[in-house]
């Protein structure tokens, strides 16, 4: 029976999310899997990955296949590199210390690249929504100057038609007297 570690489908049209799922090969792709592993949600930047490390590796220490996108997760999480070391310790070309140390200090830099990646892009997402919130102040500042100059232009124009007739009043008034 070959067994591959691969994704099965799930969620709604244009949001998919993927169950890590070890399953017989000639079972359909959201059909009976033997164990589920973990999941996958590419609509996330970066993508989430969550699933059972000490499982997988221990599915490809049996011999699963992973698909060739399971691969790239696997790798991207540093699982093929694991086994890579593995196999170095099972032919005593290095020592299990030895191997777990370099595991470990490929992790850390691993996790460290990525936490950065994820502070850049909230920091891009931050800068953007101050550059937005910017020009919306700008287009506010532009509407309210463009009231005020309405509002002025609209006294003025009433102004001199309300002084000229009390001018007139005022004129008659004084011929009045002068009578």
């Amino acid at each position: 029976m070959a067994v591959k570690i691969r994704l099965a489908r799930r969620g709604r049209k244009k949001a998919a999310i993927y169950d890590i799922v070890v399953a017989d090969a000639r079972a359909p792709r959201d059909g009976k899997f033997i164990e589920k592993l973990g999941t996958y949600n590419p609509n996330t930047v970066p993508a989430f990955i969550d699933f059972n490390e000490d499982k997988a590796f221990q599915w490809l220490m049996n011999g699963a296949q992973p698909t060739d996108t399971v691969k790239a997760m696997l790798s991207y999480r540093g699982i093929l590199f694991k086994k890579h070391l593995q196999i170095g310790v099972n032919k005593g070309a290095i020592t299990q210390e030895t191997a777990d140390q370099r595991f470990n200090e490929w992790k850390e830099a691993k996790d460290a690249k990525v936490e950065a990646k994820r502070q850049q892009v909230g920091s891009e997402k931050e800068a953007k929504r101050a550059a937005a919130l910017e020009a919306e102040r700008k287009v506010n500042e532009a509407r309210a100057e463009a009231i005020r100059q309405r509002a002025a232009e609209k006294a003025a124009a009433n102004a001199p038609a309300e002084e000229a007739p009390e001018a007139a009043a005022e004129g008659g008034e004084a011929t009045e007297e002068q009578a």
